[in-house]
């Protein structure tokens, strides 16, 4: 596991939505902890510091230390509340843990040896990853920040599913069970490029003479003045 990151708050006792616009007013972001059998700690933490930390990816999943005074609270973000337009940092809700604590986080997959993987290398394929994360239930103590997925073997028509998953110890996919196995990533024949005919020329010429054709309308018209001929005479 990386490095933990680590924000420094100051505890506070003035509570209410006026206190919280003055406490925003001064860059700095109202936040609770609670948890793990203990009392809620009202706490401000340096706006700068927690838009910081809140860039990392791991802020979001991993185990993060709060220092308030001479205190380190081990706990994990549960709620990260911004302004609608300009994404400001409002409030922050933090969870004790322990080592007993069990979480369910989304870890994201990291694919490995896609270019050496047989099914392209060799036989042409195309790799479909039909999966980019995945929840898991793991301790507080554990939680992986990737969960590798190597696919150097997977053959043309082959995949890996989520049954097929090494998890590090103590981690596992709540729920899953033959019924709600599904595909993670698969190695497929390229689609065939289908081209199209070229449109055939509608164009109607004219006749050798170059003297231009028409639909039966004059043929009618000649015909009608032959009928008139016969009849004058």
């Amino acid at each position: 596991m990386s490095e933990q990151i680590m924000i420094n708050a100051v505890s506070r006792s003035e509570l209410g939505s006026n206190r919280a616009r003055n406490i925003r007013s001064e860059n700095m972001v109202p936040a609770v902890i609670y948890g793990n059998e203990k009392e809620l700690l009202n706490v401000n933490i340096p706006l700068n510091e927690l838009t910081k930390a809140s860039q990392n990816d791991l802020f979001f999943t991993q185990v993060l230390i709060i220092k308030v005074g001479d205190s380190d609270e081990k706990v994990v973000l549960k709620e990260l509340q911004r302004e609608p337009m300009k994404g400001k940092l409002l409030h922050a809700d933090f969870m004790r843990v322990s080592r007993k604590t069990m979480l369910k986080v989304t870890i994201p997959f990291n694919f490995l040896n896609e270019e050496d993987c047989i099914g392209v290398k060799t036989e042409g394929g195309v790799v479909t990853k039909t999966m980019r994360d995945i929840e898991i239930l793991c301790s507080a103590e554990n939680i992986p920040e990737i969960i590798e997925v190597d696919i150097a073997e997977l053959a043309l028509g082959d995949s890996i599913r989520l049954t097929n998953l090494s998890l590090p110890e103590g981690s596992e996919i709540p729920g899953l069970t033959e019924e709600t196995d599904q595909m993670v990533v698969s190695v497929n024949a390229p689609k065939a490029v289908v081209e199209e005919e070229p449109l055939e020329d509608d164009t109607v010429e004219g006749d050798e003479d170059g003297d231009e054709v028409t639909d039966g309308a004059s043929d009618e018209g000649s015909e009608e003045s032959e009928d008139k001929e016969e009849a004058s005479e």
